[in-house]
């Protein structure tokens, strides 16, 4: 699920997807990559036809902008960041043969003192991915029926998860949730921690359901945990931006 900078740079023709937002893309960013910026495409409603409808567009999104199934795609925002395994957990959920995050991102690229170029690339649009992974996606339904068996970790700030910081009709936390903030996965050089560091703070692998906001931050969870071998995580799409909203069990 990890390319390093050196494993890209000699890839044959992946496709490149740049996850920030345009503004950066434009300035400057690795020779070949399409911009495509996943923090656009918020997604708050996982009812059966909510879930239905992000599969839908998370496809038609991805066969825009060249991801395909006999093309290995390369993921990567500034750092081993969130935007990026958003990326990444999107194309594990359409059941793409070959994805991966660049670790250590941009940053990682440009300390090896790697070619960048600035301006735009047109997309070159592909046959769609026709696959769905549903393993690793969980609605508010399946969450809510779920509590007792799953365990649920909160991607968050201390203060979003205590409810000091409210970001929603309600502050708090999901019912039973642990608090392991997204930046724990890292270095702090932007790359991933190791399995063995990653294991030592989430504990036993047991079935997982992880949450944030918006599920970004908490599909960068996703991947530490996969990449620390836990077999069973799904991401809470709605995360707390759904959740906080309904009539949900919660604390704070």
């Amino acid at each position: 699920m990890l390319v390093s900078a050196a494993q890209l740079e000699g890839m044959e023709d992946p496709a490149v997807l740049d996850c920030r937002g345009f503004a950066e893309y434009k300035k400057s960013h690795i020779p070949g990559a399409v911009n495509l910026d996943v923090f656009a495409f918020h997604w708050y409603d996982t009812s059966p036809a909510g879930l239905d409808g992000f599969v839908s567009q998370a496809r038609q999104l991805s066969s825009h902008a060249g991801v395909c199934p006999q093309r290995r795609a390369v993921f990567y925002d500034g750092s081993s960041g969130m935007l990026a395994a958003r990326g990444l957990w999107i194309a594990k959920l359409l059941g793409h043969p070959d994805a991966a995050m660049l670790d250590g991102g941009l940053g990682a690229w440009s300390a090896a003192g790697r070619p960048l170029e600035g301006g735009t690339r047109a997309f070159s649009p592909c046959g769609r991915l026709a696959g769905t992974d549903r393993s690793v996606l969980i609605g508010r339904d399946e969450l809510a029926s779920s509590l007792e068996s799953l365990r649920v970790i909160d991607a968050r700030s201390e203060a979003e998860y205590s409810g000091r910081d409210v970001r929603a009709a309600r502050g708090g936390h999901v019912s039973g949730a642990n608090n392991i903030d997204w930046t724990e996965n890292l270095n702090p050089d932007g790359s991933f921690k190791s399995p063995e560091q990653l294991r030592r703070m989430y504990g036993p692998d047991r079935p997982t359901a992880v949450y944030c906001h918006g599920g970004y931050r908490a599909a960068n969870t996703f991947v530490a945990m996969r990449l620390a071998g836990y077999s069973d995580v799904r991401v809470y799409l709605g995360s707390w931006g759904e959740w906080g909203n309904l009539n949900l069990p919660a604390e704070s």
